[in-house]
């Protein structure tokens, strides 16, 4: 039997025991009358009693307060299924509004009234991240930086002076303390079958919220405040997450009705998916049929980390992590350390040796939720930061395109029929060959190749006419110009021979090496994006902030001579002015082969020191230096360069001297890249 199939849940017994049963065990009943007041407002009294205090320090006794709080939770969840939707909407709708999502807390209630446990996972999960939301906008009536673990969050004095603290210690009983039921994370994390979440855990969150509004409408009454809500996270640049099926082919092509059906045959089958979490997946590409792109990724995202969770904890033989959701493990079974290239007791992870591929699993993971400057689905749509109702099908396409993938990978030998099924295939090889998009690396290489489009525009700026320009003294000579050029073709002679031979002249070094085509070559370069040592993104920090220089004295070049070229033409420059004008023009001729150089020049530091630090340790710290004084050039050239200061001549003295370090050490730069090789 596999073991897919012999687990029957993923809660560890005293978890297990506190979700599903510690809550049923008084069977008191209470009268919703005293819980709620004539006009619905909540009676906070008769709930914060029911939260029980340790002797020993004052401190929230959760084992209690979970067996005391269970009935009144049962109370709350039918009164609720008593209501109609009308009754509900006039007597709770005006309290949801502080969350700024009112419309999704009314959806919750409709799904209290039927027994679909994976509806009721799902409401949860979408109202824990959208209270958590509501409640950061409230820590900002008062707090600056809003805490990003809800945990932080609920223990805030900020949000104790706004609710009191007896309520949040309520809050915290159900979500938010590792030591409570903690509902948000073991859902987000998929620990939970849809069978193990009591419906009336819902209900009391729904109810919570509502009182937590009226608390609020008090507080801003008092003290003439308005709560802002914050914007929602925007997703941008689409297209760079448009991964599956690959170059030139359309996703909404594969990802149709055929597909879907072979999915929902795949995870029957698949031995990633665990039986009792099963219904999850269903509801995932049924939400995925009906336009519900929000819902799908919901439902997919913690599916993936249970499925991963299985091959992590089979490889590296701990069975026990994949039944723990208590405190001191629970944030330790997660993406992160099943992404990590060791576990925590140093010894190598061997998942992605299993994965075959590692970019197949670690690396999209990594891109879609880890990466600073990727989507970070999970954790946006978890802290309530993505407006659920206009949720991008290409983000979701992506998702569920990649879950198919790990589907089939981990099926038996006899669904091969499958894997070569003509919609299937293409997804398999764009994954076996993906590449990361929003690693360091992965993100200099883009703003290389941006930088050099923007230089490239520069030939194609406008400029005066030939007839227009008087001989001006101090321009007639253009030795300085001449002088740099030929310290940048000595330097690209040496680096020569580290460079792709195809791209390369040596009767015009300037203008066959420092060219845009050798740079898509050199990007095109496959690095390791997995697991960099620390001295390669140390190095990558300077390497960026390098090549963004370059970029903005670009920009700064390209503005100034259009806006000076109109002057001129208008006749509204000054002598003085019209001088400058010149020099810019005459500075920008070498300006140009200067920028492409440094871009050049970053572009063989990336590749070869990363092949150093993985070979052969040395001292960065050195080495780091030089890159900083390269650096420091840089952006005093955008001092230099802006419209502002305007200093041409002082430009051309900054560069001469800059390239005249870069020679001198050119010997030992040779050096490192002896060592790459």
């Amino acid at each position: 039997m596999a073991l897919s199939d012999s687990v029957t849940t993923c809660l560890s017994p005293p978890v297990h025991y506190a979700i599903c049963k510690l809550g049923f065990e008084k069977k008191d009943t209470y009268d919703i009358n005293n819980i709620l007041s004539e006009n619905g407002e909540v009676c906070w009294q008769a709930v914060t009693e029911h939260v029980c205090y340790l002797e020993s320090d004052q401190s929230v006794d959760y084992i209690k307060s979970i067996r005391s709080l269970g009935p009144v939770c049962e109370s709350i969840n039918l009164y609720f299924k008593s209501l109609t939707k009308e009754q509900f909407v006039i007597q709770y709708a005006l309290w949801f509004r502080w969350t700024n999502y009112t419309e999704l807390f009314l959806e919750v209630f409709d799904v209290l009234q039927y027994t679909q446990t994976t509806e009721v996972a799902l409401g949860l999960m979408k109202l824990t991240s959208c209270l958590e939301r509501a409640l950061g906008d409230v820590y900002l009536l008062i707090g600056k930086d809003c805490p990003f673990l809800l945990r932080d969050l609920l223990a805030s004095e900020q949000l104790a002076v706004v609710f009191g603290q007896a309520v949040m210690n309520v809050l915290r009983v159900f979500i938010g303390s590792p030591y409570g039921l903690n509902l948000r994370n073991v859902l987000w994390h998929g620990f939970a079958s849809p069978q193990e979440i009591p419906v009336k855990y819902c209900a009391m969150l729904l109810f919570l919220t509502a009182g937590l509004g009226q608390l609020l409408q008090t507080y801003l009454l008092q003290t003439k405040c308005i709560l802002v809500h914050r914007p929602y996270v925007i997703f941008v640049s689409l297209e760079e997450l448009d991964v599956f099926p690959g170059k030139y082919l359309t996703i909404s092509k594969y990802l149709n009705h055929e597909t879907l059906s072979i999915a929902e045959e795949l995870v029957k089958l698949s031995s990633f998916v665990l039986k009792t979490m099963l219904p999850f997946w269903m509801a995932a590409l049924t939400a995925f049929k009906q336009s519900r792109y929000a819902d799908c990724v919901i439902l997919l995202l913690p599916q993936l980390e249970v499925g991963l969770r299985l091959l992590f904890t089979t490889t590296n033989q701990c069975p026990n992590r994949l039944l723990t959701a208590e405190v001191k493990f629970l944030s330790k079974v997660s993406y992160d350390l099943m992404l990590a290239k060791r576990l925590d007791n140093e010894e190598v992870n061997q998942l992605p040796a299993v994965l075959e591929e590692p970019a197949m699993a670690s690396e999209f993971l990594w891109d879609f939720l880890n990466h600073q400057e990727g989507p970070r689905i999970r954790d946006r749509l978890s802290h309530g930061e993505i407006n659920l109702e206009a949720f991008p099908r290409e983000v979701a396409n992506q998702i569920v395109a990649f879950a198919i993938t790990l589907l089939c990978r981990f099926s038996d030998e006899d669904m091969f029929a499958f894997k070569e099924h003509m919609v299937i295939k293409p997804l398999m090889n764009c994954a076996s060959c993906y590449r990361s998009r929003f690693h360091p690396i992965s993100r200099l290489k883009k703003q290389v190749l941006e930088c050099m489009k923007s230089i490239h525009l520069w030939p194609e700026l406008p400029t005066v006419p030939k007839e227009h320009i008087q001989t001006i003294k101090g321009l007639e000579g253009n030795a300085e110009a001449s002088t740099l050029i030929l310290m940048i073709s000595e330097i690209i002679s040496q680096l020569q021979q580290y460079m792709p031979q195809n791209c390369c002249s040596s009767d015009d070094p300037i203008n066959s090496v420092l060219t845009e085509r050798l740079l898509i070559e050199l990007c095109d370069t496959c690095i390791c994006t997995l697991y960099s040592p620390r001295p390669v993104l140390e190095i990558l920090v300077v390497l960026r902030k390098i090549s963004t220089q370059c970029h903005q004295v670009s920009e700064q070049v390209i503005a100034s001579t259009e806006l000076r070229y109109k002057q001129w033409m208008n006749k509204t420059l000054r002598s003085r002015q019209r001088h400058n004008y010149l020099r810019m023009l005459n500075s920008i001729k070498f300006l140009s082969p200067v920028l492409r150089f440094i871009l050049v020049l970053i572009t063989l530091e990336l590749v070869n020191v990363h092949l150093v630090c993985r070979k052969n340790p040395f001292d960065y710290q050195q080495y780091l230096k030089f890159l900083k004084s390269v650096l420091q050039y840089t952006e005093n050239l955008v001092t230099y360069t802006s419209p502002e200061k305007n200093k041409w001549d002082e430009t051309m003295e900054l560069t001469n001297k800059a390239l005249i370090k870069i020679r001198k050490i050119s010997d030992r730069k040779l050096m490192l890249m002896q060592l790459a090789t």
